[in-house]
């Protein structure tokens, strides 16, 4: 996946989803005012941080696209887990800001100017915007998420589980609204306790996630062994010495020493490793460089 449609399809999707985002914070929160839901108006912010969040996404995907230059010669990958880290930081704060409000709720008994009995307009209109939001959000889980995994990428995939977090504080304010209708309006803040915890789940593991790629972390066994039978396939490999491989953002470096025939000419050994740099490049989108070490090959009587 080269950078140029990294950049493209993240700014495409980012733009789309910010637009939905707008008009459904708008949407979310006048619904919130006009029925008194603490829990629908938390959720009309967390909806309006998504647009704040998807801005950051745009900005670590343009940087990150950039070509390597003499201060960065490995290129800029790393910036998009940058962004990933402050999106986990936006969505932590927006989910602790949440809580907060919903242990407010209750310590001072707000909640309990909560009144959709009957099936009051106020309630009625919290029901369907709180139903709307969740359609929304999950729709635009799947929309971004599709993305992510055609670029392979973290900020992206971040910003759609903020979307699906999103979803989620929508069911514990369809929750809450519900309650308030049944006579029992203090479900609406501790749907506010739920919302948070949710969030904070999902920015903690965006955090991790992020972490991850910017230390070096190695692929899974399952990647490194499908490049290992790849090298092993090779022309001229008697044997592979050893592999490394390590997450560079979203890419990933692969470091191999093979094993070829004692007397081979050194331009056939050099052809031999030039191939084995090419296939898995060619073979492996998601490898950016390789760097191959030929050594001599022994047998048992050799040694």
């Amino acid at each position: 996946m080269q950078a140029d449609d990294l950049e493209k399809t993240a700014v495409k999707t980012s733009v789309v989803t910010i637009i939905i985002n707008a008009l459904l914070t708008v949407f979310k929160l006048l619904a919130g005012i006009f029925s008194m839901s603490y829990a629908l108006i938390s959720d009309a912010i967390h909806s309006a941080s998504d647009v704040f969040s998807t801005i950051i996404v745009i900005i670590g995907v343009k940087i990150s696209s950039k070509k390597a230059d003499k201060r960065h010669p490995f290129g800029h990958e790393r910036f998009e887990c940058v962004a990933a880290i402050l999106l986990a930081a936006v969505l932590f704060a927006t989910g602790a800001w949440i809580g907060y409000s919903g242990i407010v709720s209750i310590i001072n008994g707000s909640y309990k100017s909560l009144d959709y009995g009957n099936f009051s307009p106020a309630g009625i209109a919290a029901l369907v915007a709180a139903a709307v939001s969740i359609v929304v959000k999950e729709g635009m889980f799947w929309y971004t998420i599709r993305a992510a995994k055609k670029v392979n990428s973290s900020a992206l995939r971040a910003d759609a589980w903020h979307h699906r977090s999103d979803a989620l504080s929508s069911i514990g304010s369809l929750i809450g609204i519900i309650g308030a209708m049944c006579g029992v309006p203090i479900l609406d803040p501790i749907a506010c306790l739920v919302i948070c915890a949710f969030i904070v789940k999902a920015a903690i593991q965006i955090f991790l996630d992020a972490i991850k790629k910017m230390t070096d972390e190695a692929c899974d066994e399952g990647t490194e062994e499908e490049i290992r039978a790849f090298i092993s396939s090779c022309e001229g490999v008697r044997k592979v010495d050893s592999l490394l491989t390590r997450k560079f953002g979203n890419r990933i470096y692969v470091i191999a020493e093979i094993a070829c025939d004692c007397d081979l000419p050194l331009h056939v050994a050099h052809e031999y490793a030039e191939a084995v740099h090419n296939g898995i490049e060619e073979s492996f989108p998601l490898v950016k460089h390789v760097t191959v070490h030929v050594n001599p090959y022994h047998t048992e009587a050799d040694e």
